[in-house]
This record gives C-alpha cells, sequence and structure tokens, in this order.
C-alpha cells in the first residue's frame, strides 16, 4: 500500500471536511448574494462559518476574509496594504526562508513600485526578534514573516516580533499556512495585523483559505462584487467554506493529541534511524509534523525516485516547485549555497493519519537504500 509523508504540500480531506461539504453541495445550492430563500439560506450558512472560524481564531467575524488559499491571502496583505500607505514608506522586511509566495510578492513591489527591501538571513539555524528589531526603519510600513517554515518546521518569534512592533507603525503580516490547525494561534493576542492561512493544509478541500485582517484599510485587487466587505469580489466558495471550518474544527480540537501522536511518529523513526549516517536541518523551536533530515553522499532526487518506487512519498521541499528538484532557498538561506545539504536533504511531513507501521517501513526503506 502506498505511504503518504508529504502532508506539508497538501493533506488528505478529513472526512468531517468531506460530510459538511457534500451536505452543503446537496442542501444549500443558492447564492448568498441572492435575496429569495435559496440565497438567505447560502448566507445564514456563510455567517456561521465566518462566526466560527472567528470564535476559533479570537477575533469577530468582520476581520476574516475568504480566499482563494495561501498565495491569495499573502498577494492580498502584502499588495494591498502596502500600495495603500506608499505615502508613508516604502521600506519592508521580510526573511530569507518565507515561502515563493511571499518573496515574489515582494519582489513585484520592488520592480513595479519601487519599494526597499531588507532580506533577514537566519543565523545558526534562527530568525530573532532582534534581527526584525535592527532592521526597521522609520519608513518601514510593513514586516512579514511566516509562522513554521514549510521545509524545516522551524518556528519564528511571532509573540517576540509583534511585541517590538507595538512600538512601530509597521504592519506585521504573518504567513501561517504550515501553523494555522497545528497550534492554537490568536493572531491579535500575537500583535499580528494579517494572518493568512490555506485549508488543504489541515485537512480540508484545496482552492480555499482565509485572511485576517485588523483593519480595512488596504486596498482590494478583485474587483466586480460587494462580498467579503468590498475587499474580494466573487460568489463565495460555500461548500468549500464550511469543509475548511469543519476540517480547522475538528484538527483544533484535538491539536494537544494530535501534536503527541506526531511527536511519537518522529521519535521512532529517528529512533529506527539510529546508527545511519544523517542529519537534522532545524532550529531549536520547531514544529513536530516537518522533519528535514539529509544523508550524506545521498542525492536527494535519486533518494526520492527509489523510495517512489516502493510506494512511499515524499519531497525535497516546497510542493510549489513540484516536477523540478531545485535548490531550496531555505536550506541554502541556512547553511549557504555551497553547503552539500542542499544536495542531499529530504522533508518528510507527517499527519496524525500517519502511523507507527508506515515509519518502521520508511526507515527500513531508507536503510536498504543508503545502505545503512
Amino acid at each position: 500500500s502506498l505511504i503518504y509523508l508529504d502532508n506539508a504540500a497538501t493533506t488528505p480531506m478529513s472526512a468531517v471536511a468531506i460530510k459538511a461539504m457534500t451536505e452543503v453541495m446537496k442542501e444549500t445550492y443558492g447564492n448568498p448574494s441572492s435575496i429569495h430563500g435559496h440565497g438567505r439560506q447560502a448566507n445564514k450558512l456563510l455567517r456561521q462559518a465566518r462566526q466560527d472560524l472567528a470564535q476559533l481564531l479570537g477575533t469577530k467575524p468582520q476581520h476574516i476574509f475568504f480566499t482563494s488559499g495561501g498565495t491569495e491571502g499573502n498577494n492580498t496583505a502584502i499588495i494591498g496594504y502596502c500600495l495603500r500607505h506608499q505615502e508613508r514608506g516604502k521600506h519592508i522586511i521580510t526573511t530569507a526562508i518565507e515561502h515563493h509566495a511571499v518573496l515574489e510578492t515582494i519582489d513585484y513591489l520592488v520592480e513595479k513600485f519601487g519599494f526597499e527591501v531588507t532580506i533577514i538571513q537566519p543565523v545558526d539555524q534562527e530568525i530573532t526578534a532582534k534581527q526584525i528589531q535592527d532592521a526597521l526603519r522609520k519608513d518601514t510600513i510593513l514586516v512579514s514573516t511566516m509562522f513554521a517554515n514549510n521545509e524545516t518546521g522551524n518556528l519564528l518569534p511571532i509573540a517576540e516580533i509583534g511585541q517590538i512592533l507595538k512600538e512601530h507603525p509597521a504592519a506585521y503580516h504573518v504567513d501561517a499556512v504550515q501553523a494555522i490547525g497545528k497550534l492554537l494561534i490568536h493572531p491579535e493576542e500575537l500583535g499580528i495585523d494579517f494572518l493568512t492561512a490555506s485549508a488543504h493544509k489541515f485537512h480540508g478541500p484545496k482552492g480555499i483559505g482565509f485572511l485576517y485582517a485588523s483593519t480595512l484599510d488596504f486596498d482590494s485587487y478583485l474587483h466586480g462584487g460587494d462580498q467579503e466587505q468590498k475587499k474580494r469580489a466573487g460568489t463565495e466558495n460555500l461548500p468549500a467554506i464550511v469543509g475548511m471550518v469543519a476540517a480547522l474544527k475538528e484538527d483544533l480540537e484535538k491539536h494537544t493529541e494530535n501534536i503527541g501522536l506526531v511527536q511519537e511518529l518522529l521519535d521512532s523513526f529517528l529512533s529506527e534511524m539510529d546508527g545511519t549516517n544523517h542529519y537534522l536541518n532545524k532550529g531549536n523551536n520547531h514544529l513536530p509534523y516537518v522533519l528535514n533530515i539529509g544523508f550524506p553522499g545521498q542525492k536527494h532526487d535519486l533518494l526520492l525516485l527509489r523510495l517512489d518506487l516502493v510506494g512511499i512519498s515524499i519531497s525535497t521541499g516546497s510542493a510549489c516547485t513540484a516536477g523540478i528538484v531545485q535548490t531550496s532557498h531555505v536550506l541554502e538561506a541556512m547553511y549557504g549555497k555551497n553547503s552539500d545539504r542542499l544536495k542531499e536533504s529530504v522533508r518528510i511531513s507527517l499527519s496524525p493519519q500517519n502511523t507507527l507501521e508506515e515509519m518502521q517501513i520508511l526507515a527500513q526503506s531508507l536503510k536498504e537504500i543508503i545502505g545503512g
């Protein structure tokens, strides 16, 4: 049977999410913007989903905007806020380990609108709050960091950065795609102004996500309707929204249990790998859901292929470069562009749906391949 260990790329949909979506598709097919009975029924579900999501995040419904996923959320927050406030300054701070959906969005602002960016490099595999603080300028209008790295699982010091920015007018955007559903996250308590998430990373459907925004003071770039407080035109994807909220509820209700289970899976795998020649690419603070591991002398693309031939799915890093095995910009930032780790490391990403037996099979397969 196939073993799926690429959950940082996407997760299997939960039975709860599938059931919730199926019920909506069968029974509530009206347009939430229509004023007749079918539309009102759909709008009631939409309002309830927004209320439930807001409650999970410890905020109010008016701060929740539904999007198509993390990429749209990042673009909306970064471009929308920076263009609205560019007269106050054109300086942005981000880190070298961000997802391309953040880095390329900022590149767009630099190339097309003359913004400046300071890119923080990790020191000893970590990004520190002091690095952000030291990079702040009077004309800094946005700081953008991820919550947890998608290739290593490393956690960034979100609360510390949020505290620093309370004394500075710059807004704080957090790409929480890899953290939402795994941790309880209340953006208002953390000093976050914009937070993005994508449902398919926490056992929800693909093509749906949300943006938390503490303010309406950002430009929209989808026009043609008044949906989402005039910030995101287009008929809402109600089945996917309901499925996303159902999946997130389930994951957060079990988040402590889930972390314990995933940690047990990870510990079991690493115990099985004792005695083999390997190293781990991680900082001191990281989620157990993602393991970045390297094997000296082993090419990661060949390792990936050989595991795939025996039915085991892992990756070399970000799924957004799928089909092309290329150098990881995250590992390059951590270890330098000439490090052998860039060609030897693979990502194993877990979910509570994985089993101890699967971890044993993975370890045994790897030992056969590397001769350990």
